[in-house]
C-alpha cells in the first residue's frame, strides 16, 4: 500500500473535475446561509456528518471489493435530488477518464463499460483507491475530505474569503472527519445494506435550486 498514492488521489490538483464544483457552497451562499469562516465551518461539518459520511461509506465498500454496479445503485437510492444525481454521474465519469489513465485496472475498464454516462463519483473514487493499492478506510477518507474541501475552496472564491482561515476550517475539522472515515470504513465491511444513508434535506433543495439558474460560477 502507498501513501503516496492517498496523496495524489485527494490532491485537489488531480484532474477528476472538482474544482467545478461547489458542494452546494454557491447556493448557501446566496440564501446568506454562508457569509463567513464560522458559517463555513457550519456548514461543512453539516455536510461532513451527512452526505461525506454516506459517500466515504460508498467509497469504502468499492475499495472493500463489494460489487460496484449494486454500490451505484445504492448511491442512487441514497441521493433524492436528481440535480445531485446527475452531478454525482458527471464528476464520476470525470474521475473515471483520470483513474484509468493513473491507476489502469480490469475493474474501473468492467465499471466504465457498465456505465457508460458515468456511475456515482464515491463508487468510482472507491475503486479508483483499490486500483491504486489502498485500503477501504484511505479511501474513506479521500471521500469524507472532499466533501468539505470543495466548499472550503469555492468560498474564497465566493465571498473572497482569506484562505487561511478557509485552511484553518479544514484543519480544525480534522479529527471529526477522522471519525466519519472510521465509521464509514467499519459500516462498509458490514455489507451494502449496512451502509449510511445519511441526508441533508436543505442541500437536496439548494441543489436543485442551484440547477436552475441561469447565470452560476460553479456547476454545482
Amino acid at each position: 500500500m502507498s501513501r503516496a498514492a492517498l496523496l495524489v488521489l485527494a490532491d485537489g490538483r488531480f484532474p477528476a473535475g472538482g474544482h467545478a464544483h461547489s458542494g452546494g457552497a454557491e447556493a448557501a451562499v446566496r440564501a446568506g446561509r454562508i457569509r463567513d469562516a464560522r458559517d463555513l465551518a457550519a456548514f461543512c461539518r453539516g455536510r461532513l456528518h451527512t452526505t461525506g459520511l454516506t459517500s466515504a461509506a460508498l467509497a469504502a465498500a468499492a475499495a472493500g471489493g463489494l460489487d460496484p454496479l449494486e454500490l451505484d445503485e445504492a448511491a442512487d437510492a441514497r441521493t433524492p435530488s436528481a440535480a445531485l444525481r446527475a452531478t454525482g454521474r458527471r464528476l464520476g465519469r470525470q474521475l473515471m477518464r483520470a483513474a484509468r489513465a493513473t491507476w489502469p485496472s480490469r475493474e474501473l475498464d468492467a465499471l466504465a463499460a457498465a456505465r457508460p454516462r458515468g456511475a456515482h463519483q464515491p463508487v468510482v473514487l472507491g475503486l479508483t483507491a483499490r486500483s491504486a493499492g489502498l485500503a477501504p478506510e484511505d479511501a474513506a477518507h479521500c471521500a469524507a475530505y472532499e466533501t468539505i474541501s470543495g466548499p472550503a475552496t469555492a468560498a474564497v472564491r465566493l465571498l473572497s474569503l482569506d484562505p487561511f482561515d478557509a485552511t484553518a476550517v479544514l484543519a480544525r475539522l480534522a479529527p471529526e472527519l477522522d471519525r466519519v472515515a472510521e465509521r464509514a470504513a467499519l459500516a462498509a465491511g458490514e455489507g451494502i445494506d449496512a451502509l449510511p444513508a445519511a441526508s441533508a434535506p436543505l442541500l437536496d433543495i439548494m441543489a436543485e435550486t442551484h440547477a436552475a439558474w441561469p447565470v452560476r460560477l460553479f456547476a454545482s
